[in-house]
C-alpha cells in the first residue's frame, strides 16, 4: 500500500488519538489535525514545479507532516542532510536530483550556521500564511469517506517512488537512494509483525528523518500503524531523551549504539522501564552496553542490522529468537545469502562472505545512476558491501564492511573484529575506531586510534589472546573526539585521513 494512504487510513480510524507529540515545541498533534495540516500542505507544496521537494528540517511533527504531504501532493520528498555540510548537501541534492524547492526551517538554518539558498521555503512562513479558507477547505476534505480522499491524493502504483535518501558519504561521494512505496511499506509490514508493533505502541521518535532508519522506523512505521510519534529533534541531548522516556512512557526505541550510550550514562534507573521493544542498528552493538541496559533497566537492548538500499531492516534479534552477539535472523519478506568474496560462489554456514539481500525491500535502484545501480544489483540481489556469515540457526553475523577487511600477510583481516576485540581491553569510557593505512614500502598497517593515552603493551598483550598477531595494532594513535556522522556512525574516511596525516607528519 501507498505510505500517504495508510497515513490516511491511521487519521480517519482514529481521528482523536494524539497522532505527534513534540517534545522540541511542547505541541500535541491528533491524528485528524495531522490529517487537515497535510493537505493544507499537499495543497500548497502540488503548485511547485517538478517532481522533487527537497526536505531539510529536524526531526518535529513539522517535518513528519511535510514528508507526508509531499506525497500526497504528488512529490518526491528528497531527505536531505543537514547535520554535516548542510550547505554542500542542499546544493548537491539539488543538483543530482535536479530541483528548485527546499522546506526548511528559520530556526535550523540559524542553529546550524547554514546561508539561505536559492529555493528555500521556510515552513514557520508557511504555516502562518495559510488563510481561513485554506483550512476550512482542508477540514471539510478531511471529513470525507477514506476511499474518495485516497482517491484525491492521487497515487496509483506502490512502486512509485517513495523518497530519496542519500548514503552516508564516509567512505565515497554520497548516492541518491530511491525507495519505492513497496519498500518501505514491504519492510514496514515484514519487521512490525516479527517484533509485534501495533497501534497501541507508541515510539521515541529522535533519529533524523534523512537516515533511512529515522525514515522508516521512526516517521512511517509510526504513522503506518496509527501509533503515537514522540519526537525530539536532538539525538544528543542525552538527558533531555531520559526525561521524555519517563515522562512520555514510549513502548518502542530504535537508536545507534553510540546514542544509547549516551542514554545509559545519563539516565536514572525506571527512565526506560516502560519500553518493551528497544532496538540497536547502524552500528556494531557491544557486549557492554547491552549488560548496562540490562542491569540499570531490565531492558534487553536488541541488536538488528539493514541498509539505506534495503529499506531498512534486514535481520533483527527479537525476545524469542534472540542471539547476543549477531544482528538477529533475517526478518520475513527478506532473503539473504552470504557470497564467497572471490569465487563468487556460496557459502558453508559459518563461512564469512559478501552478504547478499533479496525481496520487495530492496531499492528501485541510484538515481540517475544506471551505472552504478548494475554494480550492486544482479538478478535481484543487492550486494550490500558488507561482510558476515549465517550460523546453524539461522542467525546473521555481520563481519564488517568489505572495505574494513585489510589483506595482511595473505589473509584477510577484519578491523570490526579488532575493534571488538580491542574494546574489550579499554578501560570503561574510552571510544575506539581501528582503521587501516597504506605505506608503498610497507603495504597495509592495522592502526587503532583511543580517545585517551592507553596501557598498550598490556592491551595489546591481552588481544594477543584472541587475534594472531597479524590482526594487532601496530600503533596506537589518540584522537580526543572520534569524528561522527549525523546519525550515529563514527566517520571511518574521517579518521583515516587523520590518521594517515598524522603519520606522515612523523615520518
Amino acid at each position: 500500500m501507498l505510505l500517504h494512504h495508510k497515513f490516511i487510513l491511521s487519521a480517519k480510524k482514529n481521528p482523536g488519538k494524539n497522532a505527534i507529540v513534540d517534545k522540541t515545541t511542547n505541541k500535541t498533534v491528533t491524528y485528524q489535525k495531522a490529517l487537515i495540516a497535510s493537505l493544507i500542505l499537499a495543497a500548497r507544496f502540488k503548485k511547485i514545479e517538478g517532481e522533487f521537494i527537497g526536505i531539510m528540517l529536524p526531526t518535529s511533527a513539522g517535518a513528519a507532516l511535510a514528508t507526508a504531504a509531499c506525497l500526497m501532493g504528488g512529490k518526491i520528498p528528497v531527505m536531505i542532510n543537514y547535520s554535516t555540510g548542510a550547505l554542500e548537501n542542499a546544493l548537491y541534492a539539488k543538483k543530482k536530483c535536479s530541483f528548485g524547492t527546499i522546506v526548511t526551517s528559520s530556526a535550523l538554518l540559524e542553529k546550524i550556521n547554514c546561508p539561505k539558498i536559492e529555493g528555500m521555503v521556510f515552513l514557520e512562513e508557511t504555516m502562518n500564511q495559510i488563510t481561513a479558507a485554506e483550512k476550512i477547505k482542508a477540514a471539510i476534505k478531511s471529513k470525507l469517506p477514506a476511499k474518495t480522499l485516497i482517491k484525491m491524493v492521487g497515487g496509483i502504483s506502490d512502486h512509485e517512488t517513495a523518497a530519496i535518501l542519500f548514503t552516508s558519504g564516509s567512505e565515497k561521494e554520497p548516492k541518491a537512494v530511491q525507495l519505492s512505496h513497496k519498500n518501505i511499506s514491504s519492510n514496514i509490514e515484514n519487521f512490525g509483525n516479527y517484533v509485534k508493533i501495533t497501534e497501541s505502541d507508541s515510539i521515541l521518535a529522535n533519529l533524523v528523518f534523512f537516515h533511512v532508519f529515522g525514515l522508516t522506523v521512526n516517521l512511517w512505521v509510526s504513522l503506518y500503524y496509527g501509533m503515537t510519534m514522540i519526537t525530539y529533534a536532538n539525538p544528543l541531548d542525552f538527558q533531555k531523551i531520559c526525561s521524555i522516556a519517563k515522562e512520555e512512557r514510549p513502548t518502542v526505541m530504535v537508536g545507534t549504539p553510540s546514542f544509547f550510550w549516551g542514554y545509559l550514562n545519563r539516565s536514572n534507573k525506571g527512565d526506560f522501564e516502560s519500553l518493551r521493544i528497544m532496538v540497536a542498528g547502524a552500528d556494531k552493538c557491544p557486549d557492554t552496553l547491552r549488560e548496562g541496559y540490562l542491569q540499570k533497566h531490565g531492558v534487553t537492548l536488541l541488536e538488528g542490522y539493514g541498509a539505506t538500499e534495503t529499506s531498512p531492516v534486514i535481520s533483527v534479534n527479537t525476545f524469542e529468537n534472540n542471539r547476543p552477539g549477531s544482528t538477529g535472523k533475517v526478518i520475513p519478506g527478506v532473503n539473504v545469502k552470504i557470497e564467497h568474496f572471490e569465487t563468487g560462489l556460496e557459502c558453508k554456514t559459518g563461512q564469512i562472505g559478501k552478504i547478499l539481500v533479496k525481496g520487495d525491500s530492496v531499492m528501485k535502484g541510484y538515481y540517475n545512476d544506471a551505472e552504478l545501480t548494475n554494480e550492486v544489483l544482479k538478478d535481484g540481489w543487492y550486494n550490500t558491501g558488507d561482510m558476515g556469515y549465517l550460523d546453524h540457526d539461522g542467525y546473521l553475523w555481520h563481519s564488517g564492511r568489505f572495505k574494513r577487511f585489510v589483506k595482511i600477510g595473505g589473509e584477510m583481516v577484519s578491523l570490526v573484529k579488532v575493534e571488538n576485540t580491542l574494546e574489550k581491553y579499554l578501560p570503561t569510557g574510552v571510544s575506539c575506531c581501528v582503521v587501516d593505512v597504506s605505506d608503498q614500502k610497507k603495504g597495509s598497517s592495522i592502526i587503532a586510534t583511543v580517545t585517551i593515552e592507553v596501557n598498550k603493551s598490556e592491551i595489546l598483550r591481552q588481544m594477543s589472546k584472541d587475534l594472531p598477531n597479524i590482526a594487532l595494532p601496530k600503533q596506537f594513535v589518540v584522537i580526543k573526539e572520534l569524528p561522527m556522522m549525523g546519525t550515529g556512525k563514527i566517520d571511518f574516511r574521517s579518521v583515516t585521513r587523520i590518521v594517515q596525516e598524522l603519520i606522515d607528519q612523523g615520518k
